[in-house]
C-alpha cells in the first residue's frame, strides 16, 4: 500500500487540499489560540493536533497565539505549562504570539469601522443591552445611542481608551443589524472598559479589551493564517468574523469548524474543573483524577498514548462522545510495550514457608518486558518470609479459586511451588500470618515430577522489601455525562475515586525516579508520583491491566 493510500483524511484535510489545489492559498498557515486561563486538558489536545498536523502535513507552519484579552482572568503561569504540554505532544512551532501584539493594530481597525459609520459607542447598561437583544425568535431593538455621529463616537472610544470611563458604563459596538436571524449579528459588542487589574503584558496602557469575538478573526487576518480551524460552536460566529473582514477589506482567512472532544465519565468545561479544584474535590489542576494534561502525565500516561486516541477518535462534524475506555486502552497498550516489569504488594498478607532454611537469600531470576527481549532480566531476592496479595488467599475458598488456600499448591512467580499448611489469625479472627511448605525441586516454577498447579501469584520478599505508598486511582464520576445539570457532577463524585494504602515493591524499584513508568505484575501500570523523596516513594496507579467498568457495567445490565 503506498503512502498516499495510507495518509490520513478527513473533511478538514480535503478542504485544504481543495484549497490548494484551486489557488485559494499557495501556502498553509494555523494557529493554536489558547487562552492563559487554565491547564490544557485532553479536549484541547484534539483541537491543538488538527492544527498542527494539517499545517505540518502541506509543509506550512504554526503559530502559538496566545488570547490574552481579558486580564481578569491571565496569569503567566498558565502561558508556561499550556507551552510545556504542548511541547510534551510533540508539536511545534514557528513563532509565540499574543492577542495583545495587536492591540494597537486592533484599535486602529475599530476606529475605522467607526469612520465608516460601522461601529458606535453604547451607553446602556449590560442589563438593557441583554434585553433588548431580542431571542430566537423576536427581533431585538436599536439602542438609543445606535445613531450617534461619527465624531462623538470618535471622541468616546479615545476617551473610554483613556479610562475617563468607570468600567461597564460603555461598550463599542459594531453596528450591523438588530432584527438579525443570527443573534451574534446583533450589533455585537467589541470593546469594553476594564480598569483593574493590570494587564500581564501591557500593564496599565489600556483601559478598554477587545471582545473575542472582535480580536479572533482580526488576528487571524493579521498573522495570515490561512485556515482558522475552530470546534462547531463557533460555526454560528463565522458570519459576523467575515463581515468584520469584509467591511475592513483585509486577508480573509477559512474558518473550518469541528465537532469538539466529548469523553464519557469526563468532565470538559473550564469553569465547572476550576470548581473542582476550588472546592478541593480534587487535589489541584495536576490531580491525576483530571483530564488535564498535568494531571494526566503525573498519573502516568504518554503523550504516544493520547495521540494514538486522538487518532482513533478521528475527526467529525457532528457532537459524539468517545468512550474513556478507549482513551485507557490506549495507554494500556502503549505502556504494555514499554514498561519494565516489577513485583509489588499493595494490600500485603504475609507468608512463612517453614521448611525454607532460616537466613538464607536466594536471587530468582525475573523478566524484564516480555513484550521487549532487549529489556533482559533482572534479579529478585527470595527469603524465608514473604508478603503475597490479600485477594491471593482465601482461608474458604469460593467455587473455581484456584490461588492460596489450605492444602492447595500454587506456583510463586519465578521461585517454587508452596502448599499452605495453616494459619495465624489475630483477636478478631482475621487471618493475618499464612504459614506454607516449599518444594526446593521447583525452582524456577516448574515440578521435576510434571505435576500442574492452576496459579501463579506475585509476591516480595519481606526482608529485602521497600514500604512505598500507593495511590489507586479510578475515575472521578460515576456518571457517564457529569456534564448533564449545572451541578450535576458534584452530585456524581466517586467516593472510591482515590484509595491509598501502604504497600512493599522489589528492591529494584529503591532507585526509581519521578515519572519512571512500571507494571506492577498481576496488578496494574504504575507511575512514581511527584511526592516521592528519597525516603518513600509514592506511586500512582495510571490503568489497571483490563477494563474493570466494563465488566461492572456487564453484570449491571
Amino acid at each position: 500500500m503506498s503512502d498516499e493510500e495510507t495518509k490520513p483524511t478527513d473533511f478538514i484535510r480535503e478542504a485544504i487540499a481543495e484549497d490548494l489545489k484551486n489557488g485559494r492559498f499557495n501556502y498553509i498557515r494555523t494557529r493554536l489560540p489558547p487562552e492563559p486561563n487554565g491547564y490544557l486538558h485532553i479536549g484541547h489536545v484534539k483541537a491543538f493536533m488538527i492544527d498542527y498536523l494539517n499545517a505540518k502535513e502541506n509543509g506550512g507552519e504554526l503559530i502559538l497565539r496566545f488570547d490574552d484579552t481579558n486580564p481578569a482572568k491571565e496569569e503567566t503561569e498558565f502561558v508556561e505549562a499550556i507551552m510545556d504540554d504542548a511541547r510534551w505532544l510533540g508539536i511545534e512551532w514557528v513563532k509565540i504570539t499574543y492577542a495583545s501584539d495587536y492591540f494597537d493594530e486592533l484599535y486602529e481597525w475599530a476606529k475605522k469601522l467607526v469612520l465608516m459609520g460601522k461601529a458606535y459607542v453604547d451607553d446602556q447598561t449590560p442589563d438593557e443591552v441583554s434585553a433588548n437583544r431580542g431571542t430566537l425568535t423576536t427581533p431585538g431593538k436599536n439602542s438609543p445611542f445606535r445613531d450617534r455621529d461619527v465624531e462623538e463616537n470618535m471622541d468616546l472610544l479615545e476617551r473610554m481608551k483613556n479610562g475617563e470611563f468607570p468600567d461597564g458604563s460603555r461598550i463599542l459596538r459594531a453596528k450591523i443589524d438588530m432584527a438579525h436571524p443570527n443573534i451574534n449579528m446583533r450589533d455585537p459588542a467589541m470593546y469594553r472598559i476594564i480598569h483593574e487589574p493590570s494587564h500581564h503584558r501591557t500593564g496599565d496602557k489600556w483601559k478598554i479589551y477587545p471582545m473575542y469575538d472582535w480580536s479572533h478573526g482580526q488576528n487571524d487576518s493579521m498573522e495570515g493564517i490561512t485556515h482558522s480551524l475552530c470546534s462547531i460552536e463557533y460555526e454560528n460566529h463565522r458570519p459576523l468574523y467575515e463581515w468584520f473582514l469584509d467591511q475592513l477589506g483585509v486577508f480573509k482567512p477559512r474558518q473550518i469548524e469541528f465537532a469538539r472532544m466529548n469523553i464519557t465519565y469526563t468532565l470538559m468545561s473550564k469553569r465547572k474543573l476550576r470548581r473542582l479544584v476550588e472546592e478541593k474535590v480534587v487535589n489541584g489542576w495536576d490531580d491525576p483524577r483530571m483530564p488535564t494534561l498535568r494531571a494526566m502525565r503525573r498519573r502516568g500516561y504518554t503523550a504516544e498514548a493520547v495521540l494514538e486516541f486522538i487518532r482513533k477518535v478521528g475527526v467529525a462534524k457532528n457532537y459524539s462522545v468517545s468512550d474513556v475506555s478507549l482513551l485507557e486502552a490506549c495507554v494500556r497498550d502503549d505502556l504494555n510495550k514499554n514498561s519494565l516489569r516489577r513485583m509489588a504488594v499493595i494490600r500485603p498478607l504475609k507468608v512463612v514457608i517453614d521448611n525454607y532454611p532460616d537466613g538464607q537469600t536466594e536471587e530468582m531470576d525475573a523478566i524484564n518486558n516480555p513484550e521487549d527481549p532487549s529489556a533482559g532480566t533482572r534479579k529478585v531476592p527470595f527469603s524465608k518470609v514473604l508478603y503475597i496479595e490479600q485477594d491471593d488467599f482465601r482461608e474458604t475458598p469460593p467455587p473455581k479459586y484456584y490461588r492460596l488456600f489450605p492444602g492447595n499448591e500454587v506456583r510463586l512467580r519465578y521461585a517454587y511451588f508452596i502448599k499452605c499448611t495453616h494459619v495465624v489469625k489475630d483477636d478478631k479472627g482475621e487471618v493475618v500470618e499464612v504459614h506454607a511448605t516449599y518444594d526446593p525441586t521447583t525452582r524456577g516454577g516448574d515440578s521435576a515430577d510434571g505435576r500442574k498447579v492452576k496459579s501463579t501469584i506475585h509476591w516480595v520478599s519481606a526482608e529485602h522489601a521497600k514500604e512505598v505508598e500507593v495511590r489507586m486511582y479510578d475515575r472521578l464520576f460515576t456518571k457517564e455525562d457529569p456534564e448533564e445539570g449545572e451541578e450535576g457532577f458534584l452530585a456524581c463524585i466517586n467516593p472510591n475515586s482515590l484509595i491509598i494504602s501502604t504497600g512493599y515493591v522489589e528492591p529494584s524499584l529503591s532507585s526509581a525516579t519521578v515519572g519512571n513508568r512500571f507494571q506492577f505484575e498481576r496488578l496494574g501500570y504504575f507511575c512514581v508520583d511527584s511526592d516521592s523523596s528519597p525516603d518513600k516513594l509514592v506511586f500512582n496507579l495510571t490503568v489497571n491491566l483490563k477494563d474493570a467498568w466494563a465488566k461492572m457495567e456487564k453484570k449491571s445490565k
